[in-house]
C-alpha cells in the first residue's frame, strides 16, 4: 500500500466518454479516544448501514479510528497502526469489498513519524491507496504528525477520487491540484472543532465551485477531552450547492446521487460567446510562478 500519483498537477486528466453516476454517503459518528477496536466495531456497523442505502462511496471522520485530541506524540503512538500490516485496515478493506463499495477512512499511521492519514478501500480485494495530510495546524494530534508530501487520484470503477483531510481544504493549491489531476470528487475526512464553522459555512462550497468538483465531507460528533466538534457534514455539488448537510451533535449518514458528468463540465455556456467561464481553461499559470517561490511579490 502506498500513496499513488497518477499524473503531472499541471496537466488536466483525459476522462472517460461515459461519466458515471455514484451514490456518495458521508458518515457522521463519535469515536472513542485511543479505543481503536472499538472504534472499527462502529465504523463497519456504519459502512453496512451506508451500504444499505445504496452507497458507492462511503467517507468517515478524520481519525476514526483513533479519536484526535492526544497530548503527546506518545499517547498518539499506542493508537496508531501500520498502513501496510494492520489487521484493522485490513478488515475494513475487506468489507468494502464484500459490499461493492469504496471506503475512505481516517487513522493514525505508525511509521518512521506518524502521520494523519486516510485510506481509500476500494471494490475488489488490494485495491488500496493511501492519503497523508499535507497541511498540519497547531491543534490535537497534528501537533506531532509528519506532514505527507504528496498529492494524487486514486482510480474507481465509477471515477476518480482525490482525497484531502480536514486543514487541507482551506489551503486552495491542494484540491486545484486533484482537479488538475482529473478528480470527480474530493474525499474529505475531517475533525471540525468549535471554531471552525467557517469550513462548512462556505470553504467546502467555494472548493468544490472553484474546481467544479463534488465535495464528501464526513466530521465527527461529541466531546473529546473538554472540545466538542460542530457535525455538519455535508455533500456538496460542483456548482457550490449543499446537497445535504447533518446536524451538530447527532450522527447521521448523509446519501446524495452525484453525476459525475458535471464534474466533468469544467468550461460553463450560460450564454454561447456572451456569457461563459472555464474555471481550468481560463488559468493564468504564467502568472502563478511566486506561488512556487520562483517570482516576486511587487
Amino acid at each position: 500500500m502506498g500513496t499513488k500519483m497518477m499524473t503531472d498537477p499541471d496537466t488536466p486528466r483525459t476522462t472517460p466518454a461515459e461519466p458515471r453516476r455514484v451514490r456518495a454517503a458521508a458518515v457522521q459518528m463519535d469515536i472513542r479516544l485511543g479505543e481503536v477496536q472499538a472504534n472499527l466495531l462502529r465504523v463497519l456497523e456504519l459502512l453496512e448501514e451506508a451500504a444499505g442505502g445504496g452507497a458507492q462511496l462511503v467517507v468517515f471522520p478524520e481519525c476514526a479510528l483513533s479519536g484526535y485530541c492526544f497530548e503527546s506524540l506518545e499517547e498518539a503512538r499506542a493508537a496508531a497502526i501500520s498502513a501496510g500490516h494492520s489487521e484493522h485496515l485490513r478488515r475494513f478493506a475487506a468489507r468494502c469489498a464484500e459490499l461493492g463499495v469504496v471506503g475512505v477512512l481516517g487513522f493514525i499511521e505508525a511509521g518512521a513519524g506518524c502521520f494523519n492519514s486516510a485510506i481509500v478501500a476500494g471494490e475488489a480485494p488490494g485495491s488500496l491507496f493511501l492519503y497523508r495530510k499535507t497541511h498540519l495546524p497547531v491543534l490535537g494530534f497534528d501537533r506531532f504528525a509528519t506532514p505527507g508530501n504528496a498529492l494524487g487520484v486514486a482510480e474507481t470503477s465509477w471515477g476518480r477520487l482525490g482525497v484531502l483531510i480536514c486543514y487541507d481544504v482551506r489551503f486552495p493549491e491542494a484540491a486545484r491540484v486533484l482537479a488538475l489531476k482529473g478528480a470527480d470528487v474530493i474525499a474529505l475526512p475531517t475533525n471540525w472543532p468549535v471554531g471552525a464553522e467557517s469550513s462548512p459555512d462556505f470553504l467546502t462550497r467555494a472548493r468544490a465551485w472553484e474546481n467544479r468538483v463534488f465535495l464528501v465531507a464526513a466530521n465527527r460528533v461529541g466531546v473529546e477531552r473538554g472540545r466538542r466538534f460542530i457535525g455538519r457534514s455535508q455533500i456538496v455539488a460542483p456548482g457550490g450547492e449543499v446537497l445535504c448537510e447533518a446536524g451538530p451533535d447527532e450522527e447521521a449518514i448523509l446519501h446524495a446521487d452525484l453525476d459525475l458528468g458535471q464534474a466533468r463540465r469544467k468550461r460553463i455556456v450560460y450564454e454561447p460567446g456572451a456569457w461563459e467561464l472555464d474555471v481550468i481553461g481560463g488559468r493564468r499559470p504564467d502568472l502563478y510562478a511566486p506561488l512556487l517561490g520562483q517570482g516576486r511579490l511587487e
